[in-house]
């Protein structure tokens, strides 16, 4: 029985590692393009601070890809077991399919308590810091922030869109100041411009040239017959505060990047959609593990069904039964302000049906 401990607990650990490789690749690559690709055109992004991103999304990723990539496996192993008919040789010697997963078994309690360390602990840590690289950046190199083709819009009450970054040039600039309901009531055009850095009083000097601008009537902004043109300028001087920046990241962090001390706290001050919120913060952080569980009970069954060797089989089965998860966690997260759906019972729903599920279609296996 060793020999066949060690063997299933090999190929689930190399498949697990693979498969969640594969799937934390994807999520990181598409998370580092999301949110970084104006930054990654124009080579603006220093190596250190593209690692440093990295490592901060890495733990949230790892929160979907270890069960995610745990079931894919599950799935892949089971699959060629019994395509292979070795699970039939198996039960011929008097080996039962429960026995044969005795080594699933501890794989799946280590991988729950390692998506709950991180879920607990290291996702709401990484979180913060993720949320402040932006800020980061812009203190160490503002220049950075601005990007060919693209609408700036870290820095509060201003969109800037620059149709061409060389450097510090600047060509076909639009900057567009809100008001305190995100209504652009002056509109400033420039053929060309400069930035200019002045850190020491925190804050970019965007230098414009053959500029002009429009306004609209302070009294009536909806009046667009009222918007009036500024004078043409050869030169002028836009400066841009960093202070703003600075006041923006102050902000409170929303709750995923808060601790469990920090959202029990946040509680005692809260009313009762933000109460819910917060609970059902909780409860998903702590729901969320226990989907290693219940993946590996349905995961069994599946895989030994679906009798298949073809690794693309495995993983579109996996991404079948990990969506359908996902899909009523999201839904108890989008309820979440609602105290009356009982959003922090919702997201232990996906684990008691696939856990039910899973030891129906596992005792029905194991009779067969």
């Amino acid at each position: 029985m060793k020999l066949i401990d060690r063997f299933v607990s090999r190929e689930l650990l190399v498949n697990v590692a693979f498969a969640i490789a594969v799937l934390s690749l994807v999520l990181v690559v598409g998370n580092i393009f999301r949110k970084l690709l104006p930054l990654l055109v124009n080579h603006d992004v220093p190596m250190e601070y593209l690692i440093t991103f990295i490592a901060y999304v890495l733990p949230f990723s790892l929160i979907f890809t270890i069960p995610w990539g745990l079931l894919t496996a599950i799935l892949l192993v089971f699959g060629r077991l019994s395509a292979d008919n070795e699970l039939i040789a198996l039960r011929a010697n008097g080996v039962s399919v429960t026995r044969v997963s005795i080594p699933l078994a501890g794989i799946a309690i280590a991988c729950t308590l390692i998506c709950l360390w991180l879920n607990v602990q290291v996702a709401p840590a990484a979180q913060e810091r993720l949320r402040s690289t932006i800020f980061d950046l812009a203190t160490r190199n503002p220049m950075a922030l601005f990007g060919s083709d693209q609408v700036i819009d870290q820095f509060p009450g201003r969109r800037i869109y620059v149709g061409k970054k060389d450097g510090n040039k600047l060509e076909n600039i639009t900057v567009f100041e809100m008001n305190d309901k995100a209504l652009p009531v002056k509109v400033t055009y420039a053929r060309t411009g400069m930035l200019e850095a002045d850190l020491a009083n925190k804050q970019i000097l965007m230098h414009l040239y053959q500029a002009r601008y429009q306004e609209r009537d302070s009294k009536n902004p909806f009046d667009l017959h009222k918007i009036r043109d500024g004078i043409n300028m050869a030169e002028g001087t836009l400066p841009i505060s960093l202070e703003e920046l600075y006041d923006k990241e102050k902000k409170r962090p929303s709750r995923s990047a808060l601790s469990i001390e920090q959202l029990l706290e946040q509680l005692k001050s809260e009313n009762k959609r933000e109460q819910s919120a917060s609970r059902t913060e909780i409860n998903k952080r702590f729901s969320f593990p226990f989907a290693c569980v219940a993946f590996a009970i349905i995961g069994v069954p599946l895989g030994v069904t679906a009798h298949r060797r073809e690794t693309s089989i495995g993983f579109a089965m996996g991404l079948i039964v990990a969506t359908t998860y996902f899909l009523f966690v999201i839904v108890g997260d989008t309820l979440r302000g609602n105290p009356h759906a009982h959003p922090e019972l919702l997201v232990w729903f996906p684990n008691v049906l696939f856990i039910v599920l899973g030891v129906f279609l596992f005792r029905r296996l194991a009779r067969q």
